[in-house]
């Protein structure tokens, strides 16, 4: 676990900061956006893919995707419920604290 740590850190101090730049117009797709992606067909006398292949592999992207934002969304609220609890008992170990040194 150390050395995960280490490397975070290490990662931290590059030149580009801890994450890679985006412009505000980014938008990261969704798994709406990846089943309703459409290709054009190709001109003819040139080969093309198998639509049906894409359309699968384009499903099966979207399932991920969708999997991993439901796991990013509940880490999210996690860490959020972490956090009032942790809010919580360092105001309940404040009060005793004051409570203590008047009492």
């Amino acid at each position: 676990m150390r050395v995960f740590f280490r490397h975070a850190r290490r990662r931290q101090r590059s030149v580009h900061g801890p994450t890679s730049y985006r412009s505000a117009a980014y938008h990261p797709l969704r798994p709406w956006q990846v089943r309703e992606k459409q290709f054009r067909p190709t001109p003819l006398g040139r080969r093309g893919v198998e639509p049906r292949e894409v359309r699968e592999f384009l499903d099966q992207v979207a399932g991920d995707l969708a999997i991993v934002y439901d796991a990013l969304a509940q880490s999210r609220r996690e860490t959020e419920r972490v956090k009032d609890a942790l809010r919580q008992w360092q105001s309940a170990q404040a009060r005793a604290r004051n409570e203590r040194s008047q009492g």
